[in-house]
């Protein structure tokens, strides 16, 4: 299981994504246990977090990052600096 990044997702993706009418999750500093039980898209726009597949390498995203997480994936979250971010589960 991949997990997809954009650093830096230019505008256009934004727009034909239709991301900014995606709901907005925040989270402060905190580590937790967490499994998609969906795919994820989300484009960061705050913060500082490091996600840790069970069967992967550690990952660090931050503001502008565009990322897929795949369905049944499971991992920890290390939010180091409070996420704000736009989601969307599913296609």
């Amino acid at each position: 299981m991949k997990i997809s990044i954009t650093s830096q997702c230019p505008e256009s993706t934004i727009k034909e994504l239709g991301i900014n009418e995606w709901p907005i999750w925040t989270c402060d500093p905190s580590t937790f246990p967490w499994t998609y039980r969906d795919k994820e898209t989300c484009l960061i726009l705050e913060g500082d977090v490091t996600v840790s597949p069970d069967r992967g390498k550690p990952l660090r995203l931050g503001m502008g990052d565009l990322v897929v997480f795949p369905k049944g994936m499971s991992c920890t979250c290390e939010v180091h600096k409070s996420v704000r971010k736009h989601y969307r589960f599913g296609n």
